[in-house]
């Protein structure tokens, strides 16, 4: 069984998105969120894939807007 780079990113990706949901605190639920939707825009870049890249940008954006304009 051979690693894939691209599925490694792809599974910490997850992972990330996975593990905000686990915090209480709100900040602290979108950075870890944040985190892993970068890791799907890295991802949805080396698949090609124009709808998660898309959709992770723009929450990321909207996580961007809550945690540094939005205070």
């Amino acid at each position: 069984m051979e690693i894939n780079p691209t599925e490694i990113i792809g599974y910490l990706a997850s992972l990330f998105v996975l593990l905000s949901f686990l915090n209480k605190d709100l900040r602290k639920l979108r950075l870890v969120n944040s985190l892993g939707c970068l890791f799907f825009v890295v991802y949805g870049v080396l698949l090609g894939s124009i709808p998660i890249i898309i959709t992770n940008a723009a929450i990321l954006l909207v996580n961007g807007y809550y945690l540094f304009i939005k205070k």
